[in-house]
């Protein structure tokens, strides 16, 4: 058809947790609301999202809930409750499916869509109308001509918005932005392109792909500049989507400084890991062990297992073998394990 044009749409539910809440509390929309852990701010544990209102006291995801009721004491606090996420977002997801496009679930509350048109706003309207009526939730889309303009674009759109980002606009919309801007690059990676005089997602684009491989690596230095010029895949998979890892994790209300206790509980996180992996009939490749000290600082490390394997007693082991390049000489408010599974594309 004369016109058609083969766009990425990505669609992300506002503010998602947040928003399934106020849908069984409406007596608290317009105050800021914060969902974590068993809902104490007393208690520890951590922000899982934050209402728009208390976002604007700088409360974010991740943030301890006891920092969320210093910088929003007058914020509503809520216990975290997954099977009502999982529900609203089966059926998001299911409404997506239902319109002529390509669908790549992500996560709970975001997925890309493949699409041929020759008005994709109005396909993202129609995308924003249906899920409005399918569950009284709003999202955001975001249009590109791969998947990194349409993620980027979903920031632009927000809330409850559609935005086009394009080669053609690439540069006006992102140029002079900093280079921790795009998804994929972090602080610490835009810290070490800044010293390197590259402040900008213009510099980048404008940056030898050989000066960077060197100082970067071969696969991650052309890969930043592909990001600074916008380039990125447009596959949209269709494939169910499969879990990359399972985890554990436990936050201690009291500090634990007996590190026999903290190798007690890396033992049983291990285990439940594996039953997780064992119940989806997969195998994991390597062992990841999260420790976060008091106050908050944080840090991983990891083992590779031998051979790919359920077997709880080689995960448990892992897991214990990798809790030893840790520091033992400091309280311990919080551990994790993560098992990283088979063909899941294993990070660092």
């Amino acid at each position: 058809m004369r016109g058609v044009t083969p766009w990425v749409l990505h669609v992300d539910l506002d503010q998602f947790i947040a928003a399934v809440e106020l849908l069984r509390r409406p007596e608290l929309r317009g105050r800021p609301v914060v969902v974590g852990g068993d809902g104490d701010p007393t208690k520890r544990g951590v922000v899982s999202t934050a209402s728009y209102e208390a976002r604007a006291f700088g409360v974010h995801s991740g943030m301890p809930l006891r920092t969320a009721a210093r910088k929003c004491p007058d914020a509503v606090f809520l216990a975290v409750d997954r099977e009502l996420y999982e529900a609203a977002s089966a059926t998001v997801m299911a409404t997506l499916h239902e319109l002529d496009a390509i669908v790549e679930v992500v996560s709970w509350d975001e997925a890309f869509l493949g699409v041929e048109a020759a008005d994709p706003e109005a396909f993202a309207q129609e995308i924003r109308r249906r899920v409005r009526a399918a569950t009284d939730l709003d999202c955001s889309v975001g249009i590109g001509q791969n998947k990194l303009q349409a993620k980027l674009a979903t920031g632009f759109a927000k809330p409850a918005g559609v935005f086009r980002l394009t080669d053609a606009t690439w540069f006006a919309v992102l140029g002079d932005r900093s280079t921790d801007a795009l998804w994929g690059i972090g602080a610490k990676t835009a810290k070490r392109l800044s010293a390197l005089g590259i402040d900008t997602v213009r510099d980048l684009a404008r940056a030898d792909p050989h000066v960077l491989a060197a100082t970067l690596g071969p696969t991650t230095g052309p890969w930043l500049v592909a990001l600074g010029q916008g380039r990125g895949s447009s596959t949209v998979d269709s494939a169910p989507y499969v879990a990359r890892s399972h985890s554990r994790e436990t936050t201690f209300q009291r500090d634990l400084e007996d590190w026999d206790r903290v190798r007690a509980e890396v033992a049983v996180l291990g285990r439940g890991v594996a039953a997780a992996v064992g119940q989806e009939g997969r195998r994991a490749v390597r062992v990841v062990v999260k420790v976060r000290y008091a106050p908050f600082r944080t840090s991983t490390h990891g083992r590779a297992l031998a051979a790919p394997t359920s077997d709880p007693g080689v995960i448990e082991a892992a897991a214990l073998a990798a809790l030893d390049a840790f520091e033992g000489d400091r309280p311990v408010r919080l551990l994790g394990v993560r098992a990283e599974l088979e063909d899941a594309g294993l990070a660092d």
